[in-house]
């Protein structure tokens, strides 16, 4: 269906009055460590990117969606802007989209990205009809980035200093001009940082005219404590009204910025509700799944014998169905997996036969695999050990402990602020 684009607050700066938008945090790792950020999920009073009250799955934020608009109807955009990045979490940022496009096809969608892994996402995201979305460009200069970003993770690779620079700026672009060419409108956020970008500006203006940017947005730096920049003093309100008035020479500016948090509700410059902030804490902490499509009382798992999670996704010729039961865990019944072979539509077919469930418990399974299943509402799980004590857990609305996951891999820059080699344990 056609979507009315003007409704959107942050690209029209009439509507901030009229209608609010919503940010559902259910992205929390990311691929960039920027000298300035340190990701804070849990202070209610800060409001800045990349702070949250909470992190949601996927099924979780449509639940806490519903509710919200009983509460705030006046909601036209819902977003995702972190508290990490949206594509370094692209399964979780793909099904939430999906879902709220289901389940609420006239909402606006947008996402805000540093643009490092946007690229190979654009057919998906103009599929799901997403209108708006942000990528961050804090300059075009690959020494001056060197500055700004501590290190970057392309693929498997961590990049540094200005080799990683260089691959995020060629990134950036490249996801802006292809973002364009699928008729999604762009807007471009540049932190202003005193001594390193400042006097960059214009250069960076005239480039994203260049590649038919829709609007800039030049924020003040926000010396977030605990980042590296901490100390480094935000630019004044003088300085930025000169900014933006030679930026304005190359491009529209957007003036109205409020530096949202990634749980932002509601109009722009409000704070969000007490009310709010109890629900998106209570979404997060056992809440179960409120949708007609599933029965939130069953998990499948991949085992070679019955007894424990085991087995590769990919080498798994059947998978086991419990429901929850006043006895535990109950096995009904175990299903043929689709034969390999088939690409994709091995995984379609495989989320069909578990229509019922909203999670799968596996040893390992591929990154297309579970992207394709968490379209369908489907969380996997890697983990290794004992059926019974992983499925108590979850059918309590509890994780899976920790142990049974430390020889998963893991995505490095989740809520810290580490090398970008991957984490230790």
């Amino acid at each position: 269906m056609a979507l009315d684009i003007s409704r959107h607050p942050c690209f029209n700066m009439s509507m901030r009055h009229k209608y609010g938008r919503l940010h559902l945090p259910v992205a929390p790792s990311c691929n960039i460590q920027c000298r300035f950020c340190n990701r804070k999920y849990d202070c209610v009073n800060e409001s800045r990117p990349g702070v949250t009250s909470a992190v949601l799955k996927p099924w979780q934020a449509l639940f806490y969606l519903e509710k919200t608009l009983a509460i705030q109807p006046d909601i036209s955009v819902v977003g995702i802007a972190g508290p990490g990045d949206p594509f370094a979490c692209p399964q979780e940022t793909l099904s939430t989209l999906q879902m709220v496009r289901d389940h609420f096809p006239e909402m606006l969608l947008c996402v805000a990205s540093n643009g490092m892994n946007v690229s190979p996402y654009v057919q998906d995201l103009a599929a799901l009809n997403v209108s708006h979305v942000t990528i961050t460009v804090n300059t075009i200069d690959s020494e001056i980035g060197s500055k700004v970003y501590r290190w970057m993770r392309y693929s498997t690779k961590v990049m540094r200093g200005e080799e990683g620079a260089s691959k995020l700026i060629e990134q950036q672009l490249a996801a802006i001009k292809k973002l364009k060419e699928n008729g999604i409108t762009v807007k471009v956020n540049t932190i202003v940082i005193p001594g390193i970008n400042d006097n960059h500006i214009e250069d960076l203006a005239s480039c994203m005219k260049d590649y038919g940017v829709d609007i800039l947005n030049c924020m003040p730096l926000y010396p977030a404590p605990g980042s590296e920049f901490e100390n480094v003093k935000e630019p004044s309100t003088v300085t930025m009204a000169d900014i933006r008035k030679k930026a304005k020479a190359f491009i529209p500016q957007m003036t109205h910025c409020a530096r949202c948090r990634a749980d932002a509700v509601g109009k722009i410059g409000e704070r969000n509700r007490e009310e709010i902030n109890q629900l998106l804490k209570g979404c997060c902490t056992g809440l179960k799944r409120d949708s007609e499509k599933s029965n939130v009382n069953s998990i499948a798992v991949a085992s070679m014998e019955g007894l424990l999670v085991n087995q590769h996704l990919g080498n798994a010729l059947e998978v086991s169905v419990f429901r929850k039961s006043d006895d535990g865990p109950t096995l009904v019944e175990r299903r043929k997996t689709p034969p390999p072979g088939k690409g994709d539509d091995r995984w379609h077919e495989l989320a069909r036969i578990l229509h019922d469930c909203h999670t799968l418990c596996v040893q390992y399974a591929g990154k297309r695999p579970i992207e394709i299943l968490a379209q369908h509402g489907i969380e996997v799980i890697l983990m290794e050990g004992l059926i019974e004590t992983a499925l108590n857990e979850l059918f309590n609305g509890r994780c899976v402990p920790v142990y049974m996951t430390q020889k998963v891999p893991r995505s490095c820059g989740s809520g810290c602020g580490g090398s970008g080699g991957g984490c230790a344990g």
